[in-house]
């Protein structure tokens, strides 16, 4: 019996990185729990697990930027994606009634995701929690009965909660897109996606003539994100994602690009996940 493969997820079980996981590995694999995203990239780095599935960014709340720094610091290779629509549920200790709750705990993203529900209840204390799943798992564990998670139906089954309110996203079409990440190059077959970074020079004109080059040969720009380059004022590294209908297209802009960057990096290429 071969040994199942570990993909090293922050948050625990049921939680929406579990479930991204599930839907690019399938079931049959072994999750590790990580409190961090950190300790996700540490595992993979160690070799203790093969892939690491990382949130990069959400429809609602935009782009995780502490996971860019991670994407730099590492250098993992990015082999995949996926998109995963979210659906925010009130999740209670049965019987608990919506009048007998004092505090609501959730991942500050989720927390985000559901602004206008929790406007409409001032009177409860929000609290930031590390994961989704894991502010479930705390009220059953601690017997909370004053005190309600956000999280998902899986999370609801998995721990035994009641869901009191469904659906409490305040935007119904609220996606998260996760990236797979190895610790090794692999040739992916048909990529017609890549996540690329890079500096440009402070000259006038250096992002625009980047992004030219990608027009010029038909490559869709899907995302840019600038981060700031540490310690190095007025300096940024760009993350562009672009995608192309043929390969050679894409070959072409690449080679015009590097006349116009300094470290230049394709920190992977891959098949772009349609959105659900």
């Amino acid at each position: 019996m071969s040994e199942k493969i570990k993909i090293a997820i922050q948050g625990v079980k049921a939680s929406f990185h579990e479930e991204a996981a599930y839907k690019y590995f399938g079931r049959d694999i072994e999750t590790l729990e990580c409190e961090s995203f950190k300790k996700t990239c540490e595992l993979l780095k160690q070799g203790k697990a093969d892939y690491v599935v990382m949130a990069i960014e959400n429809s609602i709340a935009g782009s995780i930027l502490p996971n860019y720094n991670l994407l730099r610091d590492y250098r993992f290779h990015i082999i995949g994606e996926v998109h995963l629509n979210i659906q925010q549920h009130l999740l209670a200790l049965p019987g608990t009634k919506l009048s007998d709750i004092k505090f609501v705990e959730s991942h500050p993203i989720a927390i985000r995701q559901c602004d206008e529900f929790l406007s409409e209840h001032p009177d409860w204390t929000i609290k930031e929690g590390m994961d989704t799943a894991a502010c479930a798992k705390k009220i059953v564990e601690e017997k909370l009965t004053n005190t309600a998670a956000i999280a998902s139906e899986a999370a609801a089954k998995v721990y035994g909660l009641e869901i009191i309110e469904k659906r409490i996203e305040t935007n119904k079409k609220n996606s998260t897109r996760f990236l797979i990440l190895s610790n090794e190059v692999q040739e992916i077959k048909n990529a017609n996606k890549a996540s690329l970074s890079f500096q440009t020079s402070h000259a006038i004109g250096a992002l625009a003539a980047v992004l030219q080059c990608f027009a010029e040969q038909n490559v869709n720009l899907s995302k840019i994100q600038s981060m700031p380059v540490v310690g190095r004022r007025n300096e940024y590294d760009f993350y562009v994602d672009v995608e192309w209908k043929k390969q050679a297209d894409y070959d072409a802009a690449i080679r015009k690009v590097l006349k116009h960057t300094v470290n230049f990096s394709i920190m992977g290429e891959y098949l772009k996940n349609e959105k659900i």
